[in-house]
């Protein structure tokens, strides 16, 4: 017997995705938002599908496995990739949003979405009887974590993660920052980032106030790992006075126009909207004190002067087990009625969010019509994403991004990288078009 009414909880990336899905294949939904009844620690509006720790959403440049996503989820119509490219700003070879122009659109099109009913109040358990998408996002409510916890019969599992300060505009030295993009070869000002550029003893002298500064005191047990691609600097610059140089400060690909040389050291700023009124410290998340950030980002050359719109913080990530608990689909074994989609079900990335959100409503959909759910081609990076989610160690799960390595191995194998990649893209388009074609 066909169900009508479905519910989803979490209206960030992957819980609008899911629900704007149902909703055009004819469904009913509920979608449960907590905010602004319920803040979180990063959260700032009560828009839908905010963007909390960066505005890009990562390469958009073939052939990259981040591009390959992309493109897959524009083929299967993703709304929120739609609001992507209203709310694109200049930022390279990555699909870069206008943060509030990219919420304004999604929350729109829910918000005017007949079939779509959003109620602003905290969930805090679930009833496994009833279709339910859970996308809570790595800021489940402690409520809701621990319901969740008992409800799947498995620990809750939690890592650390941190976003980076935004600075304004006006208060940026143009005579030392630099517009270019890596390896652009005109000096121009056409680039889409800003290049903060560092000398040899300016770097030295940051890194030595870096390593002293003062951290926000931490709640964060000794034994719980921070995210290894999202580490906060200082973090990094304890593995090795080079390591920032060679992690989000590498100087390659740039020039710096007042010497005619590639800098020591370089810090990019990335545009933060249309208004082009903020940038952000591209991977300068930290778990600094405000004023230590303060003091500390003004030895960047270029931001002596500058005045921060928003400083680093550190904030809970809450991710379930989900090779022990999901099937390829996404749902939960235990509970066939119940799927998890979002960062709670262990990806990493704004993209995989709003791509686990898409499978886990395009699949829910399904199974309310009573069709068999059959998992994505493994050949596609949906595929594989959904296969890692549900496939990987129990014993060792950590949350991925998308990644050439999630994919099966081409046969014959490829030993050129270009080559292998652009293949691989080539057999992902053409293994989604022959499923897509199967399931109209």
């Amino acid at each position: 017997m066909r169900q009508d009414y479905v519910t989803i909880i979490g209206g960030g990336l992957a819980g609008t995705e899911a629900a704007w899905q149902l909703a055009e294949r004819g469904f009913r939904v509920t979608l449960f938002e907590m905010r602004p009844v319920r803040t979180t620690d990063a959260h700032q509006t009560d828009r839908l599908a905010e963007l909390v720790c960066s505005n890009s959403l990562k390469s958009d440049q073939h052939p990259s496995a981040s591009w390959l996503l992309k493109q897959e989820l524009r083929r299967l119509d993703s709304l929120l990739l739609r609001a992507a490219e209203v709310a694109r700003v200049p930022g390279g070879q990555a699909l870069t949003v206008d943060r509030v122009t990219f919420a304004e659109e999604v929350t729109r099109a829910i918000e005017t979405h007949p079939r779509i009913e959003i109620r602003h109040e905290e969930i805090t358990e679930v009833d496994p009887s009833q279709p339910t998408i859970i996308a809570t996002g790595p800021l489940t409510s402690n409520a809701l974590a621990a319901s969740l916890s008992r409800f799947t019969g498995s620990d809750r599992l939690f890592f650390y993660d941190s976003i980076s300060p935004i600075v304004d505009a006006d208060t940026i030295d143009r005579s030392i920052a630099f517009a270019a993009s890596r390896y652009d070869k005109s000096l121009d000002g056409t680039g889409d980032y800003l290049n903060c550029p560092f000398n040899k003893p300016e770097y030295e002298h940051f890194i030595d106030e870096l390593m002293a500064a003062h951290a926000v005191d931490s709640h964060v047990p000794n034994d719980v790992p921070y995210f290894e691609s999202c580490l906060p600097i200082e973090e990094i610059a304890r593995r090795g006075r080079d390591t920032l140089r060679f992690g989000p400060m590498k100087p390659m690909g740039l020039t710096d126009p007042r010497t005619g040389r590639r800098p020591y050291a370089a810090v990019q700023l990335r545009q933060e909207n249309l208004r082009a009124d903020s940038y952000n410290l591209v991977g300068f998340q930290n778990h600094l004190k405000f004023g230590e950030q303060k003091r500390i980002m003004r030895l960047i050359p270029g931001l002596e002067n500058a005045e921060f719109l928003r400083y680093g913080q550190i904030h809970r990530n809450t991710y379930i087990n989900a090779p022990a608990l999901l099937d390829g689909t996404l749902r939960l074994r235990a509970h066939p009625h119940v799927f998890f989609a979002g960062q709670i079900s262990g990806v990493e990335g704004y993209v995989e969010s709003i791509a686990t959100g898409l499978v886990a409503g395009v699949n829910l959909a399904a199974q309310l019509a009573g069709e068999q759910l059959r998992p994505l081609p493994r050949e596609t990076a949906l595929g594989s994403l959904c296969h890692y989610i549900s496939h990987a160690d129990p014993r060792k799960y950590q949350p991925a991004n998308i990644a050439f390595d999630l994919f099966p191995p081409l046969e014959p194998a490829l030993k050129d990288r270009k080559e292998r990649q652009t293949e691989i893209c080539r057999l992902a388009l053409e293994k989604l078009d022959e499923h897509m074609s199967v399931h109209a």
